[in-house]
């Protein structure tokens, strides 16, 4: 039931965005339009929640991370993830599905149809009925060639306004930007010029959310989601969405208030959906997108993925230990989603003000030994700096300065996952990096496209004949990382909110201690982060418990636990 006061929080949410620029009639046009899409909705929907739990896990991939000639790529992924991954994951990433002119499906075409190749709704909905479905909202911008620019161009319907123009008065000099290409691009257009705004490449376009109608698009684009089986939705680059004169035109206060007009909207609908902002930024920053609990349901934990990193290579615990031991708990529903590996890359912004300069550079040129390549972003428009190291996460854990032959890259690859897992939050895995996929080298050198290297395809039959033999690589990582699911799935102090208290064994091993909410199950995660065997005291009463992880634990003199290089203990005590 939609309440007064439910209209008075939209409307609030409206007047913050637009009043500036919008006459009161205006305004109140768009909120009979919000109020009405959404009673339409739940006229047509009972009830359904859905509770987050241990057993809450994502795998990340795309509609065509596996294919085959014979059926389309949706259909192919939910089979081969019928029999090997349900028992280990609960909900399914779907990166962009729709038809799409460049960056692997971010630069939009058409947002209500999806790519021909992968399937069609039908196939998005048949997967919703056995998993949870998370979507992309790519809402920064838009395809150049896609049917809302080809609108824009005519002042015809949907696309007229919808994309960012500026003029010469428009000062971009604090502008921060996420790649290096030149921002603004020069067209003629309605009889003068204007300059197009391109944030992220010249194939993508940002859209004018000073337009209502462009916000509304979206909504609608939601319920069209929804009703195609889609509960969660990651807002992608969604930072970038507001422009304002003389800014750094990033995290604007009217994009966190659009982000919770869109919370406000969510939390009405019938179907309980979930909203999360994917904002490589700076810890600060991304946690500011939480809001005061109105914002954001799960936010990236960004920054875990290089530190984490970091601690392998360099067998040092200091940066993670002294980032996770401020890093805040969350509240109730509110969550981290934690990852070492995306499709793009190791965000390096994350590391500011985490990392100094000095370790920075080793960790960059540690990663580029180890076959990384770099994208990189504009500082005020002359400086260049890393903006993502562009690998897969066994690459870059395969060798270190320590261990240059890479005798232990997989006790540390395990390890890596094992504290990811076991971290406060839900933990989010990569296709790829269930089989320890290298560098895709061969599609890098003929796309030319840096993050190419971490987005390879794989073949039906080949990954499905590589996990019949027990000795190959890629079935030797995929039963260690689903040993780890299964094993979190049944802990109760590794639901997404138990506590969770950083522990200070020394810089050679990292561990925390997680705390079931009904306080039953305290399970303590410590990992050796170095190559040699570390010793560290554990507590007197060791006998009464248990590693969750089954490797016998080797105990010194009753006081002492001796962990072998890289080796990971979940210490539980029931």
């Amino acid at each position: 039931m939609l309440t007064q006061k439910d209209q008075k929080t939209i409307r609030s949410r409206l007047d913050k965005i637009y009043k500036i620029f919008l006459s009161k009639k205006d305004i109140d046009y768009f909120e009979k339009e919000i109020v009405q899409i959404i009673r339409q909705f739940n006229k047509k929907n009972p009830k359904k929640k859905k509770n987050i739990s241990e057993k809450t896990t994502l795998v990340i991939c795309y509609g065509d991370s596996v294919y085959s000639e014979k059926k389309k790529s949706i259909r192919i992924f939910q089979n081969f993830f019928q029999k090997k991954l349900k028992n280990y994951f609960n909900t399914i990433h779907f990166l962009p599905f729709y038809p799409s002119s460049s960056d692997s499906g971010f630069a939009v075409k058409d947002h209500y149809k999806v790519e021909n190749k992968l399937g069609n709704w039908s196939d998005i909905k048949n997967v919703s009925k056995s998993s949870d479905v998370m979507a992309d909202m790519v809402i920064n911008h838009s395809s150049a060639r896609g049917l809302w620019f080809r609108n824009f161009l005519k002042k015809k319907e949907p696309g007229k306004d919808y994309f960012l123009t500026v003029d010469t008065k428009f000062n971009t000099s604090k502008v921060v930007r996420p790649r290096d290409h030149k921002l603004l691009k020069k067209i003629k257009i309605f009889k003068k010029s204007d300059y197009l705004w391109r944030t992220f490449s010249p194939d993508q376009i940002d859209l004018n959310f000073r337009n209502p109608s462009v916000l509304i698009q979206f909504i609608k684009i939601m319920i069209h989601l929804i009703n195609n089986g889609v509960t969660i939705f990651r807002l992608d680059a969604i930072a970038y969405l507001w422009k304002e004169n003389g800014t750094k035109c990033i995290n604007l206060k009217q994009t966190h208030e659009i982000i919770k007009l869109l919370r406000n909207i969510t939390d009405l609908l019938n179907v309980q959906t979930t909203i999360i902002t994917e904002t490589n930024l700076p810890e600060k920053e991304n946690l500011s997108y939480f809001g005061n609990n109105d914002e954001a349901n799960w936010i990236y934990n960004f920054s875990l993925p290089p530190l984490l990193i970091h601690a392998f290579l360099f067998e040092n615990s200091s940066f993670l230990n002294k980032w996770s031991k401020n890093l805040p708990n969350t509240k109730n529903e509110n969550c981290y989603l934690n990852f070492i590996a995306s499709h793009d890359g190791i965000g390096i912004r994350p590391t500011e003000g985490l990392l100094n300069e000095k370790t920075l550079n080793s960790f960059l040129k540690r990663l580029q030994k180890n076959g990384s390549k770099f994208s990189y972003r504009k500082v005020h428009n002359k400086v260049k700096k890393v903006y993502e190291a562009n690998i897969t996460v066994f690459d870059a854990l395969k060798k270190s300065d320590f261990d240059q032959k890479g005798e232990f890259y997989l006790e540390r690859y395990i390890s890596a996952h094992a504290i990811m897992i076991a971290f406060e939050g839900i933990p989010a895995i990569y296709f790829n990096s269930m089989f320890g996929t290298s560098n895709d080298e061969a599609k890098f050198i003929i796309t030319g496209n840096n993050r190419d290297v971490n987005r390879y395809r794989w073949n039906l039959k080949n990954i499905s004949n590589k996990l019949k033999v027990n000795n190959t690589k890629q079935s030797i990582f995929y039963n260690k990382l689903c040993n780890l699911l299964n094993i979190r799935r049944n802990q109760k102090a590794f639901h997404p909110n138990a506590q969770r208290l950083n522990l200070n064994f020394g810089s050679k091993i990292y561990g925390f201690k997680r705390i079931s909410k009904d306080k039953k199950q305290i399970v303590i995660c410590i990992t050796n982060l170095s190559s040699k065997p570390q010793k560290t005291k554990i507590d007197k009463n060791s006998g009464k418990i248990r590693n969750l992880l089954g490797s016998k634990m080797n105990i010194e003199n009753k006081k002492f636990l001796i962990l072998k290089p890289f080796e990971t203990v979940w210490l539980s005590d029931n």
